[in-house]
């Protein structure tokens, strides 16, 4: 038993609303762009790159990378570095497969960014290629499912207005969900106002998350977290640059609000000095950045910091969010994990069975492996 090919897909699928609120006007609707005050490139398409791993035998796994801009590079790495390596491989050989993979490139200094992308579409795509090989689903895999439902967060609101995030939040709140994350970073004063009216609008019984996308400096960080923690914020996310452990450190000690951190970062060893330095009160690694294998270590090694995990989840398409919820499942120190509805909506359209989200949790997807498999031609069909 052996890989004998490793494919991978490059997708752009057109979408009506962009991440974060509307879509800009642009001469080239094919071009990226920036939304003030945020300083990363978006998308007017989903954009993800998936990898398909086939034995000799004909077993498929499916993996997918977080790669909201230039899928193509991942999948030039995959193609280039990655598959000639696989190849010929036993896939029951997970660590070692890892391991392999990260010491292509890691004294080149290549142990972050696109390269830890690729490696993760095809640790995920490995461990549903185990699944269905053992014929367990990964979370048996992993040793078993400490929850049968994962709790979730709705993430965003994505609408101009307090007034029309209170209603976009209530329309949730009355199917059954209770947890919410704001995309802020407009100012301090602005900030704090907008979670003020979601708290005054919902009440004290619903969870309010805050992300900063990393624009404040740490003197206003400070200001925000004390606020936050006025409102019983549940986590204020990336409030600094992400490569300043030590600003990051001075705010967990000043502002009771929990600081939340991860997903940047790639490996155990990214996330070691936010540990030791008590950086980040909760750890948000995203699977498609991280994988399965490494995301789990991450997990065990937060929890003997006694640290909490919410795993990052934007937009991955399918692939990416069952592989998230059988490591929620099976990680014993889970906080909440992302729930982006308009991205739900269309990976499910990618699937051959659809995911299950509803009044706050996850459902677990059935069956070996992820539980989720693309349906190729429905993928053909959505394309850009």
């Amino acid at each position: 038993m052996c890989v004998s090919k490793v494919e991978a897909i490059p997708v752009r699928i057109k979408r009506d609303e962009a991440y974060l609120g509307s879509l800009p006007e642009m001469a080239d609707p094919a071009a990226y762009f920036t939304r003030p005050p945020y300083r990363a490139l978006y998308s007017a398409y989903f954009e993800t790159a998936f990898v398909k791993i086939t034995t000799a035998e004909g077993a498929v796994g499916w993996g997918e990378a977080l790669a909201p801009v230039a899928p193509e590079v991942v999948c030039a790495i995959i193609e280039q570095l990655l598959a000639p390596v696989l190849i010929g491989c036993d896939p029951l050989d997970g660590n070692v497969l890892w391991n392999v993979m990260y010491d292509l490139m890691r004294e080149r200094g290549y142990y972050g960014g696109f390269m830890l992308d690729a490696i993760s579409a095809c640790d995920i795509a490995l461990w549903d290629l185990r699944g269905k090989l053992l014929d367990q689903p990964a979370h048996k895999l992993l040793g078993g499912a400490y929850r049968e439902r994962v709790p979730c967060y709705v993430s965003g609101l994505p609408r101009p207005t307090p007034e029309e995030r209170l209603e976009l939040a209530q329309a949730y709140v009355d199917q059954g969900f209770s947890a919410f994350k704001l995309a802020a970073g407009h100012g301090v004063r602005q900030d704090a106002a907008s979670v003020g009216a979601l708290r005054a609008g919902l009440g004290a019984d619903t969870t309010l998350l805050l992300d900063a996308h990393w624009v404040y400096a740490l003197d206003e960080a400070v200001q925000l977290g004390q606020a936050l923690a006025e409102l019983d914020v549940g986590f204020f996310e990336a409030p600094i640059n992400p490569e300043d452990v030590e600003s990051h450190a001075q705010l967990a000690a000043a502002a009771a609000v929990p600081i939340a951190h991860g997903e940047t970062e790639r490996t155990r060893y990214q996330f070691r000095p936010w540990l030791t330095q008590k950086a980040a009160d909760i750890l948000q690694p995203d699977v498609g950045r991280a994988g399965i294998s490494e995301t789990v270590k991450i997990a065990a090694m937060a929890e003997a910091f006694n640290t909490r995990m919410a795993p990052h989840l934007s937009v991955g398409l399918g692939v990416c969010i069952a592989a998230s919820i059988q490591v929620a499942a099976a990680i014993p120190n889970l906080y909440m994990l992302e729930y982006q509805p308009p991205v739900f909506e269309i990976a499910n359209m990618l699937l051959k069975s659809p995911l299950i989200c509803q009044a706050g949790f996850y459902e677990m997807p059935s069956g070996a492996g992820l539980g989720a498999a693309l349906d190729e031609g429905r993928l053909g069909q959505l394309q850009a």
